[in-house]
């Protein structure tokens, strides 16, 4: 036991050795501190309280030395002795600058000469860009009435300087805006005890109604990421297939009445746009149709169902002669390869086969012919190809034709995709108006106080699907209880060729021209008379039959104040 308790003796704890450590190097600093203050012999000099507070402060704000920093030393050396020899005469003409000749400076300062012009511009910025705000103004179209835009809207926000109306309903308000909107009521001039205030009449223009509706799916917009990796059964198909089907009809039918004024199909790779007899100026029922395809145009042309282009470009030309085109670009190859005189002119009508057996008649062999045919089949092909997926390739299908490509979607395999997103799902019926086995959507706006430029504005924020007649509902609404509103709109890019297209058929020269102070024509007159039951107000049926000019427009701004109308961007 001694000798176990001899060696625990003979061992350092860590505590200890750490205090031997602190304990040598205090004296080491003690030792160089006494070394120091021997070797510098100064006067000792007697402060007061004073000197010794500012010492202690330097001392304080003194900043500890960085051990890692790049010793600058011989810079300094350096640039003292430059500072000697280079030292500048004082003159009269320098002696309210002085240079420092360390460093070759990056930019030096010269003074010119005062220009006039200059100056002048530099006072006139502030109202350069009051001029750009007005040439801003002068691109604003102003019009007594609200253009239509056709195309699908994402959001929406209005701004009044005044209360708008509130988003926040009472039980009442609630109960009244709902009924209203289902049975197609107009409160302003119908004797009802539902209430009639502003928030009930707002609420009344958020509904909707859409079939299929799946809450865990987005329906639109379709290529949406939330519906990555969503399976649907085949039994699940086959019943949304059946469903769609007798749904799609009943709207068909309501839209065929004239008892709904239009809908959507919002399928994966398209959207179809059907519009009554009466909309926009036509006499019968038509659908648009965004984007197309060759594809989707060939199966067409072999259902016989018959359509137009109107926002092709006039450079591409229709099918038929880019036919001619290609034909005579061929044969000119044939004849300048075979090196024979050009055919004799020939009638309009000739077909290929004629074409074909005066080339043979020339001694051109058959794999000659092929190539031809090929090369003439590729160029048509690239041709028709160019404007897939654009806002060119849009298709209007009207009268007759609109019953036949009716039918042509009940039995496209192409509108229900088996691949990819919402794979099984039937495309999306959108109306304003109840159709069977639809389903009611409501719109949820927030409202907020915001401030402007040093002005506080009420503001409400709207998102989701917007159809068409929501903003001339709410705009009608907003211009009998409001001096002043304005209004910004987010599209869908995939639907602003219906807008467009719609401009393009008001403006051609075949299109019912507005006569009289109101603008107004025979075919709006009647359009409006067959849309009264359609379930829309009367303000908001004469906007979509109007026709003539700035009947339609994209919108993206829109202003209004009560005796100057609407302006609109």
């Amino acid at each position: 036991m001694s000798s176990e308790a001899s060696l625990a003796s003979k061992w350092t704890r860590p505590d200890d050795f750490i205090k031997l450590q602190r304990l040598k190097q205090k004296k080491k600093q003690l030792a160089a501190r006494v070394s120091n203050n021997n070797n510098c012999k100064r006067p000792t000099l007697q402060l007061d309280e004073t000197d010794k507070s500012k010492l202690l402060e330097a001392k304080l704000a003194q900043k500890r030395k960085n051990p890692f920093a790049k010793s600058t030393g011989d810079a300094k050396k350096l640039r003292v002795e430059a500072e000697v020899q280079v030292q500048p005469a004082v003159t009269a003409s320098s002696c309210f600058v002085r240079e420092t000749p360390t460093r070759p400076p990056a930019a030096k300062l010269v003074l010119q000469k005062f220009d006039a012009q200059a100056f002048a511009k530099l006072l006139q910025q502030p109202y350069a860009e009051e001029e750009d705000d007005a040439a801003l103004a002068a691109q604003q179209k102003h019009t007594a009435h609200l253009p239509v835009d056709w195309c699908l809207k994402t959001r929406a926000r209005f701004f009044c300087p005044t209360e708008l109306p509130a988003v926040q309903l009472k039980t009442s308000q609630l109960a009244s805006g709902l009924t209203s909107f289902v049975r197609c009521i107009d409160t302003q001039q119908s004797e009802s005890t539902l209430d009639i205030s502003d928030a009930t009449r707002f609420n009344q223009c958020t509904y909707y109604w859409q079939h299929p509706h799946l809450p865990w799916l987005t329906l639109f917009p379709r290529n949406s990421k939330e519906n990555i990796g969503v399976t649907v059964g085949e039994r699940e198909r086959k019943a949304l297939a059946e469903e769609w089907d007798y749904s799609f009809r009943g709207l068909f039918q309501l839209l065929r009445a004239r008892q709904c004024p239009y809908f959507y199909v919002c399928a994966n790779s398209f959207t179809v746009l059907f519009r009554a007899a009466g909309i926009g100026g036509r006499p019968e029922s038509h659908a648009l149709v965004t984007p197309s395809t060759r594809g989707m145009r060939v199966a067409l042309r072999q259902e016989g169902i018959e359509f137009t282009m109107p926002l092709k470009s006039e450079a591409s030309g229709g099918d038929g002669s880019f036919t001619e085109e290609s034909t005579s670009s061929s044969t000119l190859d044939a004849q300048e390869e075979a090196s024979v005189p050009p055919p004799p002119p020939t009638g309009e009508g000739d077909d290929d086969d004629d074409d074909e057996a005066w080339l043979e008649s020339l001694g051109v062999d058959e794999r000659e012919l092929r190539r031809i045919q090929s090369s003439h089949a590729r160029k048509q092909q690239a041709a028709e190809m160019r404007e897939d997926f654009s806002d060119n390739s849009l298709l209007l299908i009207d009268g007759v034709e609109c019953q036949g490509f009716f039918s042509y979607l009940l039995n496209a395999k192409s509108a229900i995709s088996n691949v990819g997103r919402l794979a099984g799902v039937p495309p999306t019926l959108l109306s304003p108006v109840a159709f069977p086995k639809a389903t009611m959507q409501h719109l949820v706006p927030r409202s907020k106080k915001v401030r402007l430029d040093g002005v506080d504005y009420f503001s409400i924020d709207i998102k989701g699907l917007i159809l068409p007649t929501f903003l001339p509902s709410v705009a009608e609404l907003l211009c009998e209880t409001r001096q002043m509103f304005s209004s910004t709109l987010a599209s869908s890019n995939n639907t602003l060729a219906f807008t467009k297209a719609s401009q393009k058929v008001l403006e051609s020269p075949e299109a019912p021209q507005a006569d009289g102070k109101e603008g107004t024509t025979a075919d709006q007159v009647f359009g409006e008379q067959n849309l009264s039951e359609c379930g829309l107000l009367p303000a908001v049926v004469g906007s979509i039959c109007r026709t003539g000019q700035h009947a339609v427009g994209l919108l993206e701004r829109v202003c209004y104040q009560r005796g100057e109308g609407y302006a609109w961007s």
